[in-house]
């Protein structure tokens, strides 16, 4: 089993910035990516960037040269800095844990962005 908790929404105005970060627990040897997806209201959940153990990382067209994920494993920690935010960022974003046997997902946090 792997626990992740999300820290770091909340509400911030376009052009901002903010910065999730995801801890992990649990056996943390079995996780061999991990990310951040995000869900609005009304559409389904996205994926927004990915990070792998070998530091390869992927983004959503709509996040990239704005988002950044980066790891800690040290400290079993995954971050997203979010700059340039825009109203459309909107939405509950959710850390992920990709392992052998299955995905684990975070409670969520909320980020809105409105002027």
């Amino acid at each position: 089993q792997v626990q992740l908790v999300e820290s770091g929404g909340g509400l911030v105005q376009p052009g901002g910035s903010l910065r999730l970060s995801c801890s992990a627990s649990g056996r943390l040897y079995s996780i061999n990516a991990m990310g951040w997806y995000r869900q609005a209201p009304g559409k389904q959940r996205e994926l927004v960037a990915t990070v792998t153990n070998g530091g390869s990382t992927n983004y959503a067209d709509s996040v990239k040269g704005r988002f950044t994920i980066s790891r800690d494993n040290g400290k079993a920690t995954v971050y997203l800095q979010m700059n340039s935010l825009k109203s459309e960022d909107t939405a509950v974003y959710y850390c992920n844990a990709g392992t052998s046997w299955g995905a684990y997902w975070g409670q969520g946090t909320q980020v809105t962005v409105i002027s």
